[in-house]
C-alpha cells in the first residue's frame, strides 16, 4: 500500500513537472513588433503585409499571431521593449549600443537579433549660407529623430570630430532638435518653422531635396567612409531565448523579405505606398527604393565605427570586443564588421 502511494505520488510530481516544462517551453502566440516611419522599414512593412512572420513561423511548427504598432520615436520605443510592451524595435546602432551598455548582464539584457538595412542618413538644409556643418551657427535649428541617442546625431558628432578634433565632437548639440522626420520634413519644406535643417533618412530626404531652396549638405557615409547599417532588429535576451523558433522565423522573414525588395523593387514601393498611405508617386518611390545607396540586408555594417566612436567619447562605458557582442548569435554566421 505505501508502495503504490509512493509511485501515486511518483507519478503526479512527474505529471506536474512535465506541464510546467511544457509551458515554460512553450512560444508566444502573439509577437508585437513596433516600426518607425521611413523606408529604413520597408522589409517590416513587407513582413507585415506579405504576413511573412505568420508563413515562416508556421513552417516551424508554431501558429503566431503578429501586432504592429508605431509609437512617437525611438525613445519610446525603447521604453515599450524594456517594459515588456514590445517583443522587438527597429532602432540604430546608437540605441544598440547604449541599451546593450545599460543592460548587458542583467535581467533586462538587449541585443540585435539581425541588421535591418544599410542606408545613408542625409542632412539636407535651406540656409544657402551652410555648405559644410562648419558653416552652421547658433541661428540654426538641426532636426533629428532623437537628440544624442539616434544614427543621426551621432554621425553629426562624428563629423564634428573630424572637423574640429574629438574635445568638440558636440558642439553643435546645442543646435539640434528632437522630431519626427514626418514632422521636420514638413517643417522644413515649409518654411514656417525655426528648423531650417533636417537630417534625415529616405524618403524623407529624397522629397527635400526635390523641394528648391534645399541642399544636401552631410551624407553619413563620407562620414564613416562607406556603406553603414542603419537600423537593427532589437529584442531582449529573456524573450529571445524563451522563442528561438519565432526568432529563427523572423530571421527567415526579413531575408525574404529582403530578396522580394530587391527582386521586385516597384512592387515593394507598391507596398510601401498602400501601407504607409504615401502619396509619392509610385515612379519615384521606386527609384527609392532601387537606390544603389540603399541595401536591405540582416548583415552588420561598420557597427564597430559608430560603437568605438560612441565608447571613446564616453556615450558608452563598456567596450564590445566586436559586432558580435551586441548580435544574438543568429547573426554570427554573417560576414558582418
Amino acid at each position: 500500500m505505501k508502495a503504490a502511494r509512493k509511485i501515486l505520488r511518483l507519478a503526479l510530481v512527474l505529471i506536474a513537472t512535465a506541464l510546467v516544462t511544457g509551458v515554460a517551453q512553450a512560444e508566444v502566440s502573439k509577437v508585437r513588433i513596433s516600426r518607425q516611419y521611413g523606408l529604413p522599414y520597408l522589409p517590416m512593412i513587407v513582413i507585415e503585409d506579405q504576413h511573412l512572420l505568420e508563413k515562416n513561423a508556421k513552417a516551424a511548427g508554431i501558429e503566431v499571431e503578429t501586432e504592429w504598432s508605431q509609437r512617437a520615436g525611438p525613445a519610446a520605443d525603447l521604453d515599450a521593449l524594456l517594459a515588456g510592451q514590445a517583443d522587438f524595435i527597429g532602432p540604430g546602432i546608437p540605441t544598440l549600443a547604449t541599451v546593450w551598455d545599460k543592460t548587458v548582464g542583467t535581467a533586462q539584457e538587449a541585443r540585435a537579433l539581425i541588421a535591418m538595412q544599410s542606408m545613408p542618413y542625409v542632412l539636407v538644409t535651406r540656409n544657402p549660407a551652410v555648405k559644410t556643418i562648419a558653416d552652421f551657427t547658433e541661428k540654426d535649428k538641426i532636426a533629428l529623430p532623437a537628440v544624442k541617442l539616434t544614427g543621426h546625431a551621432i554621425a553629426l558628432e562624428m563629423e564634428a570630430a573630424r572637423i574640429w578634433g574629438q574635445d568638440h565632437y558636440d558642439k553643435l548639440d546645442s543646435i539640434t532638435i528632437t522630431r519626427s522626420h514626418a514632422d521636420a520634413a514638413a517643417a522644413l519644406i515649409t518654411g514656417k518653422s525655426e528648423i531650417n535643417s533636417h537630417f534625415a533618412s529616405a524618403p524623407f530626404y529624397h522629397y527635400e531635396l526635390a523641394t528648391p531652396g534645399i541642399h544636401q549638405v552631410l551624407k553619413s557615409y563620407d562620414t564613416l567612409g562607406g556603406m553603414h547599417t542603419n537600423g537593427v532588429l532589437l529584442t531582449t535576451r529573456k524573450f529571445h531565448d524563451a522563442n528561438p523558433k519565432l526568432c529563427a522565423a523572423m530571421v527567415a522573414s526579413f531575408e525574404e523579405a529582403d530578396a522580394f525588395i530587391k527582386a521586385h523593387p516597384r512592387e515593394a514601393a507598391q507596398t510601401y505606398l498602400k501601407v504607409v498611405r504615401d502619396k509619392t508617386s509610385l515612379d519615384d518611390l521606386e527609384k527609392m527604393v532601387a537606390d544603389p545607396d540603399v541595401e536591405y540586408t540582416t548583415t552588420p555594417v561598420n557597427v564597430m565605427k559608430i560603437v568605438d566612436f560612441m565608447h571613446e567619447v564616453g556615450r558608452i562605458k563598456k567596450k564590445p570586443a566586436s559586432w558580435k557582442d551586441l548580435f544574438f548569435p543568429e547573426a554570427h554566421g554573417l560576414n558582418g564588421s
